[in-house]
């Protein structure tokens, strides 16, 4: 049966509405420092079900010298330390207890303008799917959030990268052998919010404003099943607002920032090669040399020296990881994505009122 269960392939993430309640909670309290958490729940044909969260214990300020940088790296390291997964293991055991899903499934993070792709989190979900291939990372950004939307995205490390990561090797000639590219690092998995049966019957049952005065009582079941209860509408007035997206701002200054660190990357990739040429060309030219040696001295009945002194002699420099500059370029799509999305609903808005802006 768990060989069954394993082969299911990996459908979606069915979050109970509790858990993103807690989730959004803790990320918005943390905020701007990064938070992080455990996931529980059990895997069902291909469905992940998300059932319980609880955060992991805070980072302690007096030991990082109060630098922002270090308590915000030292929280998104928080999933894979020793003592949080001491912790974790610990949280389990009491779940089990008291007899509710105690299966680890994943991890949570927060997120501040679409920016999660780094380093600390494919380790940490690297850390996560080694052992257990049906764990997921959620992903709360709070800034998004804040303005109505609730954004909770779920990702997981593709089994290419994942075959790439555990070898350990991000050079040019590995990548080009696996094909592996910079999008086929993370698999975005669909988020389903699921609410209790108890939550759904409260929320169609609750008052609605009568059409008229006096109101109709049903007859049967069949009237109340052709004629279910109406939930008011809820108007809202921030999509006639015309001024430009705040975040659309934000989000540019963040994809300049991710296209010279690209920069950078590459130029660091450039002085390699650079280096490697120079090196290259010394080696060609002490092996030149050294076979001229040995002609002569076979001509003159002498024992030829070794040609293979050179390894010693020189030293190749070593091709520096290709994997931050993947990991930029996967963080510059989603920029990319993100200004996309911003300028759509606005590009629509001032088509929607030009009429009235140009002039006649």
């Amino acid at each position: 049966m768990a060989d069954v269960q394993k082969d299911v392939p990996f459908k979606s993430a069915q979050v109970e509405a509790l858990v993103v309640i807690k989730i959004v909670k803790h990320c918005s309290a943390s905020f701007p420092t990064t938070a992080t958490g455990s996931l529980v729940g059990m895997d069902n044909d291909g469905v992940l079900e998300i059932t319980n969260a609880f955060p992991f214990p805070t980072v302690d300020v007096a030991n990082t010298d109060g630098h922002q940088n270090d308590v915000s790296s030292l929280a998104a390291a928080a999933p894979r330390a020793k003592a949080n997964i001491a912790y974790q293991n610990e949280m389990i055991k009491h779940l089990k207890e008291v007899n509710v899903d105690a299966n680890n499934v994943g991890w949570y993070t927060s997120a501040t303008m679409g920016n999660f792709v780094s380093l600390n989190f494919i380790e940490n979900q690297y850390h996560y799917q080694r052992d257990n291939d049906k764990t997921v990372a959620l992903v709360h950004d709070v800034s998004r959030s804040s303005q109505g939307a609730l954004s909770l995205r779920a990702f997981r490390l593709s089994p290419e990268f994942m075959a790439a990561y555990k070898e350990g090797k991000f050079t040019t000639e590995s990548l080009q052998k696996s094909k592996l590219s910079f999008k086929d690092i993370l698999v975005e998995v669909p988020v389903i919010v699921h609410d209790s049966h108890l939550l759904t019957t409260f929320l169609h049952q609750m008052p609605t404003l009568p059409e008229t005065a006096e109101v109709p009582l049903p007859t049967s079941l069949n009237d109340i099943s052709r004629d279910p209860a109406r939930l008011p509408a809820n108007p809202s007035f921030d999509a006639l607002d015309l001024s430009i997206d705040p975040f659309l701002e934000k989000t540019c200054d963040l994809l300049l920032d991710s296209i010279e660190a690209h920069y950078t990357d590459l130029n660091n990739h450039q002085y390699y090669q650079r280096q490697l040429t120079r090196e290259q060309f010394k080696i060609t030219q002490w092996q030149t040399k050294r076979k001229a040696e040995n002609a002569a001295r076979v001509a003159a009945k002498q024992a030829p020296l070794p040609e293979d002194e050179w390894q010693r002699l020189f030293k190749l420099p070593q091709e520096p990881s290709r994997l931050e500059g993947m990991l930029n370029a996967r963080q510059v799509e989603q920029y990319s994505k993100q200004v996309d999305g911003f300028t759509a609903a606005i590009t629509s808005k001032m088509f929607a009122v030009r009429g009235n802006l140009l002039p006649e």
